[in-house]
């Protein structure tokens, strides 16, 4: 019988329905998210008069915008990928040479780095006067003056999107049977056709979704276009907002801006929702190794090794840079400074805040789809991992925008920043949590349900003996990720902060801007060693606990 059926026979309410089949902790955590993203959205719908949009829309500099956005993002989309799909394959045919787990989590590293840190070492190293510009000058290859705009967003996005796609891009390959290698060596193909009937197949599982991926984070830049963009000429949505709200206080202006991005934003995250399906598991024996079928080659074994290390000195050098120039900064007045730990405490309390937030709701949301899985509501299960997942399509700064003009009358915005921010924060991180924790618990209710049922155990007894010791590793990632994600983000906080002190990486921000680049690279060195110790503590203290 249809379950609504069966409610209805035993007078149930749909809502009471919906808390029998998926729990109230899963309920709550949804309302939340609802009335999180919903009501900073009805916030931002009646704070647009359509006056003011009629004004803008006959306004050129906002389809410069618009534009601006589109194009920055697709030139940087595409440059990552088509860099990345080479250099995968360069990883995946040089298996085991030395050091080359090393370089994959290298490859690593931008994702967890805070993005005003790279973009400081990226200007140290690419910037107009920095380290490879001064090298190429004499022989007549020199950029100076054309960093700041397109091209250095452009350096700064392929820094951060490049390693991710080649991280996502990776697995292509590793499941490519040996079968299909030892059929294309029996009939002697060519690289080109190797690549075509073999290795393509398997890559366009996941090169939709790595392209989507990466166009959404470039689309959704904050804090690149603010440092790199050079003015009015290389302006995104998500600058323009913050120009609208800080400096001219057109709240009007920023609402029409939000909900223009965020339209944008739902129309990606419906494709990504839709490429980004798990490909189907291959039916072969085990996967191959091409290097043993005759394909290596010395030209290959060239080809590979100059990629693998371009790529990897391209990554590695910015990151050198910045710790680098914080060694020979002012450290002891920097470090001896009360301002910078009372910012670094600031930072550690938001992002303790929004990763305790956003590990509740995402647990809500995961627990509650493993519930309505097991009770056969498959489609109900996806839709609510889907939910943990929405913040996709709505970029912090809409969220940020939204509380900025509902506190706004009430005088408490910048009074309650720290808490904004956290609350922001743990949207922005939920869902790298939904997406890492929710394969573990999926896992583990279709392997241990009837078990459970059988000994009768459930709640806290079932999560500590059944669950945690699959969800231990993947949970201290994931919250290691969102962590250290939450230190070191500058987006949300400069929207709130009005002292220039608020976090570490908005201090870090507001002293690029006063030109004290030598305070600026230490402060940048202890951001990026607080987070890496955040990182690793957190992963070592949740993927370590034993129940």
């Amino acid at each position: 019988m249809d379950p609504r059926v069966a409610g209805r026979a035993l007078g149930l309410n749909p809502f009471s329905l919906l808390v029998r089949d998926a729990g109230w902790f899963g309920v709550v955590a949804f309302m939340l998210l609802i009335a999180l993203v919903g009501g900073t959205l009805l916030v931002l719908l009646t704070a647009s008069p359509t006056a003011v949009l009629s004004t803008q829309l006959a306004d050129p500099y906002l389809y410069r915008v618009v534009g601006f956005t589109v194009w920055q993002a697709s030139l940087s989309t595409l440059i990552s990928v088509l860099l990345a799909i080479p250099t995968a394959r360069a990883f995946a045919r040089r298996d085991q040479f030395p050091g080359r787990g090393a370089l994959l989590r290298l490859m690593g590293l931008p994702v967890v780095t805070p993005v005003i840190v790279a973009v400081l070492g990226i200007v140290a190293v690419y910037g107009e006067s920095g380290l490879l510009n001064r090298y190429l000058e004499p022989i007549g290859l020199s950029w100076r003056g054309h960093f700041y705009g397109l091209t250095g967003i452009l350096l700064a996005h392929v820094f951060f999107n490049l390693p991710l796609s080649i991280r996502m891009l990776l697995p292509a390959w590793e499941r490519i049977p040996g079968e299909n290698w030892r059929l294309a060596a029996q009939l002697g193909m060519t690289a080109g056709q190797r690549f075509r009937q073999v290795e393509w197949p398997a890559l366009v599982g996941v090169l939709p979704g790595t392209v989507s991926v990466v166009f959404l984070l470039c689309f959704t830049s904050f804090s690149v276009v603010l440092i790199l963009g050079g003015g009015p000429r290389a302006t995104t949505i998500e600058v323009a907002i913050y120009q609208a709200l800080r400096f001219d206080f057109e709240p009007g202006l920023a609402a029409w801006l939000a909900l223009g991005q965020l339209g944008i934003c739902l129309i990606l995250v419906v494709a990504l929702h839709r490429w980004l399906r798990a490909p189907p598991v291959s039916r072969g024996l085990k996967t191959g190794q091409p290097r043993a079928l005759g394909f290596d080659s010395v030209s290959q074994r060239w080809f590979d090794g100059i990629l693998l290390t371009a790529v990897c000195g391209f990554v590695a050098l910015p990151l050198a840079a910045v710790i680098w120039l914080g060694l020979n900064g002012p450290l002891v007045r920097v470090l001896s400074n009360a301002a910078l730990w009372s910012a670094a405490g600031r930072s550690a309390l938001i992002s303790t805040l929004a990763t305790t937030l956003a590990l509740a709701l995402a647990l809500g949301l995961t627990l509650s789809a493993r519930r309505l899985s097991t009770r056969h509501r498959q489609r109900a299960a996806e839709g609510v991992l889907l939910a943990g997942s929405m913040t996709l399509a709505v970029p912090p700064m809409v969220i940020g925008s939204g509380l900025f003009l509902l506190l706004l009358p009430l005088g408490l915005t910048f009074d309650i920043a720290t808490a904004l921010v956290a609350i922001v924060n743990a949207t922005l991180i939920l869902p790298y949590l939904v997406r890492t924790i929710g394969p573990a618990l999926m896992n583990s209710g279709a392997r241990y349900q009837r078990l459970c049922l059988q000994l009768g155990m459930s709640g806290w007894q079932r999560f500590r003996l059944i669950d945690w010791p699959l969800l231990r590793k993947p949970l201290g990632f994931a919250v290691a990720l969102a962590a250290t994600l939450s230190f070191g983000d500058m987006g949300v906080a400069a929207l709130f902060d009005t002292t220039g002190m608020l976090t570490l990486p908005v201090m870090l921000y507001h002293q690029l801007g006063a030109y004290r680049f030598n305070e600026a690279a230490v402060t940048a060195l202890v951001l990026i060693v607080l987070c890496a110790l955040v990182f690793i503590v957190v992963e070592r203290l949740v993927g370590r606990w034993r129940s």
